[in-house]
């Protein structure tokens, strides 16, 4: 399904984004390995979060939706997983597929997990590795470090592990694997990313610290079922900051957003490039949050490189449009993890960008964009990648002509009303 986008000015309103698809994940997951129910509001209800659901459900553990962002998770406890009858699937959830190897390292049965094309291409050794370590069982079915992955249930050993890359996503699948090791399982990044599984591991009564770039956890927690307000999500925000900063006379409201510092990175840059952004309404339960204002800026371009990266790395797709309408040079770099993600999102968003006329440079772990150079509009692909498809979206409401998205609907991975929301603020 293609979807068309014209330029634009003006646009204006409020919004809210929906749930942030990293803590909607854990919410499930350390739900299902607590005592009693879990109530998550502000759920995100889309394809892969709704993937976790499905794993869970498959193992024994009943999700109840109350509304569509709203469910209750019936947890059995650290040790109350059933054996699934049939495979999991974790459709194109790579944060599923990875986070949830760790906890079935640990279980008293095999398990065979996949998912689609795309997840059976993404690099699964990063986690192989260190829950071998751990004395996981863990067999690439194509010998490849790849899904399909048969994971055979063992007895795993607290280990320290350095982790060669700053990833959530390997962070987390070991210290959801420790919470069933036999001593203390601590993880060392180069940079911190992302450290929701440590917070709420916390939240959910987990003894685990933070000490620099150093995670430890002791294992055997008492998990306890809790009330989780997810907050917007600072991935999906940036399509709608982005586009108040580019396009004409804009000025938006984006309500009730996660802040979390070690997501935080594309606000730091926002006002390196000297964009008009306001933070307002901070709060802080479970997540630091607040109401994001922008308006039409004129911008200029920056360098973007070390530890801000693991604080922004979902949102280099849409930091590529965004400096393609600052004065000057923007430079992207130590952002190689961009060519293991959904798409190989260096070759596709430099590939979309010069079909729009942009100055963009290709490099080995990321790009050089001179920027203010008009945009025009092109027919281009998605390549099945949400975050792809969201961010041409707002490019094409900044350049000339009419801009075509192959393949649109992948947005109904992390935001199924996207093009609505968008729409809403377009000032006929």
């Amino acid at each position: 399904m293609p979807a068309v986008f014209k330029k634009t000015k003006n646009l204006k309103g409020e919004i809210i984004i929906p749930g942030d698809k990293s803590i909607s994940h854990r919410s499930v997951m350390l739900g299902a390995l607590s005592k009693g129910t879990t109530e998550v509001t502000h759920f995100l209800n889309a394809a892969d979060c709704n993937s976790t659901i499905k794993c869970f459900s498959k193992m024994g553990i009943e999700v109840e939706k109350l509304e569509p962002e709203r469910i209750l998770i019936h947890g059995k406890g650290l040790h109350g997983l059933q054996e699934p009858e049939q495979a999991l699937d974790v459709g194109n959830s790579g944060t599923t597929i990875r986070l949830l190897s760790g906890i079935l390292s640990a279980q008293p049965f095999n398990t065979k997990i996949s998912g689609d094309d795309s997840i059976c291409r993404r690099p699964m050794g990063r986690i192989i590795k260190p829950l071998s370590m751990m004395g996981a069982d863990i067999i690439s079915k194509e010998k490849n470090d790849c899904a399909p992955l048969y994971i055979n249930g063992s007895t795993l050993h607290g280990i320290h592990y350095d982790s060669p890359i700053a990833s959530a996503q390997v962070k987390s699948a070991i210290l959801f694997a420790g919470m069933y090791a036999d001593g203390i399982t601590s993880v060392t990044e180069p940079y911190v990313s992302r450290n929701h599984s440590e917070k709420m591991i916390q939240f959910f009564g987990g003894d685990i610290k933070t000490e620099g770039t150093t995670h430890i956890l002791t294992p055997d927690p008492h998990l306890e079922g809790q009330k989780v307000i997810v907050p917007g999500d600072i991935s999906s925000a940036a399509y709608f900051i982005t586009a108040g900063l580019i396009v004409e006379g804009s000025e938006i409201l984006v309500k009730n957003v996660g802040i979390n510092p070690t997501r935080d990175g594309l606000i730091e840059v926002v006002k390196a490039m000297g964009g008009s952004i306001e933070l307002m309404n901070f709060k802080d339960e479970m997540e630091p949050c607040a109401d994001i204002l922008v308006k039409y800026s004129h911008l200029k371009g920056t360098t973007i490189s070390g530890s801000l990266i693991p604080r922004l790395i979902d949102e280099i797709p849409i930091i590529a449009v965004l400096a393609c309408f600052a004065e000057g040079q923007t430079v992207i770099k130590d952002a190689q993890e961009l060519k293991v993600k959904e798409s190989n999102r260096i070759e596709v968003i430099v590939e979309n960008l010069q079909r729009m006329g942009a100055d963009i440079t290709p490099t080995d772990d990321g790009m050089i964009i001179n920027g203010g150079k008009p945009l025009k509009g092109a027919v281009l692909g998605s390549r099945h990648d949400h975050r792809i498809a969201m961010s041409f979206a707002i490019a094409g409401l900044a350049s000339e002509g009419k801009t075509e998205i192959i393949g649109s609907e992948c947005v109904n991975i992390s935001y199924p009303n996207f093009y609505t929301d968008l729409q809403n603020l377009i000032q006929e």
